[in-house]
């Protein structure tokens, strides 16, 4: 499974988002989002994130204001790896692949 961390806190600190195979997870502040982040500069639907069958997990902006960033590079669409660092708004997220605790 995918896991965002946020960046610069403790592990049972700030925000943990997780992602399993074939999730398809939107990031915002409104309430439509499936991932809410009342965030500053992030836009009511920011982006969505997409476990691929593959395994591999993208980002897509999704037209936001401020843009989708991938380690400081403003990106439309992105494949991420484990160490990436992902921002929309002031909200930065560290990467992480993490076994799937089910064992499925």
């Amino acid at each position: 499974m995918w896991v965002l961390r946020e960046a610069g806190r403790r592990e049972d600190q700030g925000l943990t988002l997780r992602l399993l195979p074939g999730g398809n997870r939107t990031i915002g502040r409104s309430a439509v989002a499936d991932f809410i982040v009342g965030r500053p500069l992030v836009s009511r639907v920011h982006c969505r994130l997409e476990v691929r069958p593959t395994g591999e997990l993208e980002v897509h902006d999704l037209d936001s204001t401020n843009g989708t960033f991938v380690n400081d590079q403003r990106v439309d669409r992105a494949v991420l790896v484990a160490g990436d660092r992902l921002r929309i708004g002031r909200l930065e997220l560290e990467v992480r692949w993490a076994p799937d605790p089910t064992g499925g």
